[in-house]
């Protein structure tokens, strides 16, 4: 059965690939703080470019097997296609990442930057790279650049590598040398101070897109956790570009959770739930809470609706429900219908407890909405009063109104005939 999905999988992305334009991400990065796996959010990657059609096929990670594979170069989309199927093959045939990596100078102009935190990482084919190594005892930092060969980090050690070029047509093209540097002495001045591999490769991913212009998604990976940005940032449409990870993604409320993205963010000041102020982030630093796991995560899923927006307006308001009043049906239920009465959610009916299924032990909601009928974006008003009273008044008024209009147009012939009496 999985031999079977991954068939089909890899048909869809032949037939993606034959419909798009060529593309290539030309920043790769893999970060490794905690080699032992213990470390939720200890190992790293992501991708993105300043060309067209960043999807998530530029990287492929297996959760099973904690690793990535990340793929670029200057060949053509089915050069990297290859390339990419073939490494991941021999990967799950517990092959070295040096080995898999190596893969690339098969395939005229392809790369392949692959890691995990057991096998460490490398990187092969067509490439400007720097590995960084930390050393454990004396936490001196190691920058070394490479352009050829197989160049690696080896299992059991803290580092990581960054590739980066510049794309034909951006307006920072030539800054790609300096920022290769300057970015992977900052990785490793982060890794020696104890910084999470997610947020790192957030900071990294922020650091050059602003300074080389590389900076569409593409988004990245959580190697030991399995969670991935998915299509976050990726563009919805082919021949497009993805979300600017420098640009704004999001303004947050930190006191109740409350969220929303841009470009519907900049009608808010304050939180429109609590009244606090409000934060912008950034889309690397949402790609970095998107991968970061903490103590107090909520694994939310949402069934009956795929309305855009509601999926991730629905996991802020259950964090922030969960974060304030514990795993409880009845305030997730409360928490949603604010938010609906608010109008952070639409096209979605109000929810009770029953539709609310909570695993407290695995951390786990899932809210089970139902899709409100036509063009409707909001429900009907539960109001405390008889919907027929309310046509009666309504008719009373319309009555009301059409005397005070006759009125205002015979006024004159009006007092006319109360003078003439």
């Amino acid at each position: 059965m999985k031999v079977k999905k991954f068939h089909i999988f890899i048909v869809f992305l032949i037939i993606s690939l034959m419909m798009m334009s060529s593309v290539s991400a030309t920043c790769n990065i893999i970060v490794i703080t905690d080699p032992s796996g213990d470390d939720p959010n200890g190992a790293a990657a992501g991708s993105m470019s300043f060309a067209e059609n960043m999807f998530q096929s530029t990287f492929l990670m297996s959760k099973n097997n904690h690793f990535a594979v990340l793929s670029g170069g200057t060949g053509g989309s089915d050069t990297r296609l290859e390339s990419v199927i073939e490494a991941v093959a021999s990967l799950e045939n517990n092959a070295s990442a040096a080995s898999a990596a190596s893969i690339a100078s098969k395939y005229k102009g392809a790369r392949l930057v692959v890691g995990g935190p057991n096998i460490g990482a490398a990187i092969a084919g067509n490439y400007k790279a720097y590995v960084i190594t930390v050393d454990d005892g004396t936490n001196d930092i190691k920058v070394a650049p490479y352009t050829s060969g197989v160049a690696t980090l080896q299992p059991g050690q803290k580092g990581a590598i960054i590739h980066l070029r510049n794309t034909q047509g951006n307006p920072l093209y030539g800054s790609a040398d300096n920022v290769r540097k300057e970015t992977a002495l900052n990785i490793g001045k982060m890794i020696r101070d104890g910084y999470s591999a997610t947020t790192i490769l957030s900071e990294a991913m922020g650091e050059v897109a602003r300074d080389s212009g590389e900076k569409y998604g593409g988004g990245g990976v959580n190697l030991i956790s399995g969670i991935s940005t998915a299509d976050m940032f990726t563009p919805k449409d082919m021949n497009l570009t993805g979300y600017a990870m420098d640009e704004e993604y999001s303004k947050v409320c930190d006191d109740c959770g409350w969220a929303i993205g841009f470009p519907a963010a900049e009608n808010y000041d304050v939180c429109p739930v609590c009244g606090a102020d409000i934060r912008t982030v950034h889309a690397y630093e949402a790609l970095g809470s998107a991968l970061t796991v903490s103590s107090n995560a909520v694994s939310v899923s949402v069934y009956g609706t795929d309305r855009p927006g509601v999926s991730s307006t629905t996991k802020e308001i259950v964090e922030a429900s969960v974060a304030k009043y514990g795993y409880d049906a009845s305030s997730i239920a409360g928490s949603i219908n604010r938010g609906i009465n608010n109008g952070l959610l639409m096209g979605v009916d109000h929810v009770e407890p029953k539709d609310i299924n909570v695993k407290q032990g695995s951390k786990a909601v899932g809210v089970y909405y139902t899709a409100l009928s036509g063009d409707r974006s909001s429900p009907v008003w539960d109001l405390p009063i008889d919907g027929n009273v309310l046509n009666i008044l309504g008719s009373i008024q319309t009555a009301v109104g059409i005397i005070l209009i006759l009125l205002v147009v015979f006024r004159s012939r009006l007092l006319k005939s109360f003078q003439n009496r």
